[in-house]
């Protein structure tokens, strides 16, 4: 689990923070090693100016008067400790030395500088080891006990004040962290409100633009940026939606422009198919090859001009729809196209009813069942479900065909797409049904969508409860 902080607010104040108890505690360590020193210091030039009266008179028993209170003394001769003891009132008390503290005496350099021993009978001690009259060594010491406390204090009055700065410190960073960034969340607000416009169709105005765009500053820098972007997105939306509209009033005017003269031709089919008299096969062949082909083209209009509608948002029908009897209906049309395929109906026992536009909903599973019958195989069982939600009315078309490949998952609700590119058109369709199962469905206020793997396809609709 990643711990670190992840905005950039927080990873400014933890690094201040960071930074700021890192010169803390270099500073703490070296007040306190020269403090230390300091101490030292003094306690080396009181070393001096005791000498060594204190470690001779060890050997002779005198009085202490005159000597620190704690001071130690030790003789040695032949690198044996002979006499030890430690400064108390008048007297010199013995002090019972471990073998590994007779072993660091032994070891003082004798008229070197002071050094700093820790004896385990004792407290630290400074000592100081110096070549006697008649070939002993002394060693004079003072206790490091109030140089230690002294040197505890100033740490632990570093540590309060440290932590007190740190405080202050997180609270008054935060708030300039915060007023810092201020602008950047301008620029992130504005981006919020943009991402929530409507801008996949329809008449887009970008009105929404970044306040602080000074440009002595790397977020006004940003700020400027994303305006000019806005901008140039605005006219590119702008472009976009003159040329669908100019595409739907195209649609529009020329659908409208087709549908007579293909009535006039269908018309003139039938009447000469009608009374054939003497024609030959192959004009007859021709006559119905034009019938059924201006057919099919009067049904490509008539779902353009549908499509042209319902991108302009016009109303459908408002009234009350039966959804199982219209999934009966469809089914059974359904069967009667392809009787090659089984055909299953799953349908509560009382009628489920939406409000909508009858003749489109109808449209909308004649147009799934159809697909169905044209793209799976014979012996392929195609469910029609009706369920109630509880907000909403599932109808759902199942079959256990080959199933949509996964990258046309989306692709096959889009004008003039088709699954199998390599069939033909008078086989295949215009590929408009799905177009218009997605634009009635959101009409209606509802949503389609299909989940596909080999052995399984369901397209699922979703309308409201009525």
């Amino acid at each position: 689990m990643n711990l670190l902080p992840r905005t950039i607010r927080a990873r400014m104040i933890a690094g201040l923070l960071v930074l700021l108890a890192f010169s803390c505690a270099i500073l703490g360590v070296a007040t306190s090693l020269a403090m230390e020193r300091v101490l030292l210091g003094r306690i080396d030039q009181q070393l001096t100016g005791y000498g060594v009266r204190f470690a001779a008179s060890l050997e002779h028993g005198e009085d202490t008067r005159g000597q620190a209170k704690g001071m130690f003394g030790a003789r040695l001769v032949d690198g044996r400790v002979t006499q030890v003891g430690v400064v108390a009132r008048e007297a010199a008390l013995p002090v019972k030395l471990s073998p590994q503290d007779e072993q660091a005496l032994a070891a003082l350099p004798v008229g070197g500088p002071p050094e700093t021993l820790d004896l385990s009978a004792l407290d630290d001690y400074r000592v100081h080891a110096v070549a006697g009259r008649d070939g002993d060594v002394l060693v004079t010491g003072l206790s490091l006990h109030e140089v230690e406390e002294a040197v505890g204090r100033l740490q632990l009055l570093e540590l309060s004040m440290f932590t007190g700065t740190l405080a202050v410190a997180g609270v008054v960073g935060a708030v300039w962290v915060r007023l810092s960034l201020r602008p950047l969340r301008r620029i992130a607000t504005t981006a919020r409100r943009v991402s929530e416009l409507p801008l996949d169709s329809g008449e887009v105005t970008l009105a929404e633009r970044v306040p602080d765009t000074d440009p002595r500053t790397e977020t006004g820098l940003v700020g400027a940026a994303f305006n000019r972007m806005l901008g140039r997105v605005e006219t590119a939306l702008t472009r976009r939606h003159v040329v669908e509209q100019r595409l739907r009033t195209f649609a529009a005017d020329a659908s409208h422009e087709l549908r007579t003269p293909l009535a006039a031709i269908r018309g003139h089919a039938e009447l000469a198919l009608r009374d054939g008299g003497q024609m030959s096969a192959d004009v007859r062949h021709a006559l119905s090859r034009i019938d059924a082909e201006s057919g099919r083209m009067s049904e490509l209009v008539d779902e353009l001009l549908l499509l042209v509608r319902l991108d302009e948002g016009r109303p459908l029908a408002r009234e009350e729809v039966d959804l199982t009897r219209l999934a009966i209906e469809a089914t059974g049309d359904a069967r009667a196209a392809a009787p090659g395929h089984r055909w299953r109906l799953e349908l509560p026992e009382d009628p489920i009813t939406v409000t909508g536009d009858p003749l489109r909903l109808h449209q909308v599973l004649a147009n799934l069942l159809s697909n169905a019958g044209v793209h799976t195989p014979d012996g392929t069982t195609v469910t029609v479900a009706v369920r109630r939600l509880p907000d909403e009315v599932l109808v759902s078309v199942t079959d256990d065909g080959p199933g949509i490949p996964a990258d046309l998952s989306e692709e096959i609700f889009e004008r003039f797409s088709r699954a199998d590119p390599g069939r033909s058109r008078a086989t295949g369709g215009a590929g408009l049904g799905l177009a218009i199962v997605r634009a009635v469905m959101a009409a209606h206020g509802g949503s389609v969508d299909v989940l596909s793997h080999p052995g399984r396809t369901e397209f699922r609709l979703l309308l409201p409860a009525g």
